[in-house]
């Protein structure tokens, strides 16, 4: 990554497309890069940076939050093409029957279910924090997670690792990953992490956060 300016929508989408399997925009820990490229996001879309902060933050609570009042207003629709030049279902005549008034709703219909399938949608993911339990002191840490990171599944990218220590001399390993929703099963994941007996006693989602 090399821009910041935000103004850009290319450099939403190339950010957006560097951070895929990233949890930095350098190296394995957070750096005065991150905080640069966060500021200046942060500067360009204040309210929208607040609001989003302030959501993700419930995102525990997102299946017990009420229901919508339905007064929201609608996501701005997608450019179309200059309707204004062509009217590719209109007619001519002022008096419209049913005919042609059902002729409309099927061209238009058609249309809009072209213009959909010519665009595939993108894989839904989510950036997870995992917490990695060992059993006790004596544990060999970079065993563990060099066992943890040979696991491979379709969908799965290990990212950034670090040690929280949790008392008794004892440090947990907590890592990300990004995975793609409907190839990784994080309960699966978190099977195969615990097979290592040896080295790990248990497992916890710490955080999780679509993408």
């Amino acid at each position: 990554m090399s821009s910041t300016d935000f103004s850009k929508i290319e450099t939403l989408k190339e950010l957006n497309t560097f951070l895929a399997d990233k949890s930095y925009v350098e190296g394995t820990s957070a750096t005065q890069a991150d905080v640069a490229y966060y500021k200046a996001f942060q500067q360009l879309y204040p309210d929208f940076a607040r609001w989003f902060n302030h959501i993700g933050a419930k995102s525990a609570q997102f299946s017990s939050l009420p229901a919508a009042s339905g007064k929201v207003a609608a996501a701005p629709a997608a450019e179309e093409d200059d309707d204004d030049e062509v009217d590719l279902f209109g007619s001519d005549d002022d008096e419209v029957d049913d005919e042609a008034e059902k002729l409309k709703a099927k061209r238009l219909a058609e249309y809009n279910a072209k213009k959909t399938s010519s665009k595939p949608k993108p894989a839904a993911k989510s950036i997870v924090t995992m917490d990695v339990k060992p059993w006790d002191d004596e544990t060999d840490l970079d065993q563990m997670v060099a066992n943890v990171k040979s696991i491979e599944m379709d969908g799965l990218n290990w990212g950034a690792h670090q040690w929280i220590p949790i008392g008794f001399g004892i440090k947990k390993l907590q890592i990300n990953l990004v995975v793609e929703d409907a190839k990784v099963s994080l309960e699966d994941l978190q099977v195969a992490i615990e097979e290592d007996e040896d080295h790990v006693q248990s497992t916890d989602v710490a955080a999780m956060q679509k993408l």
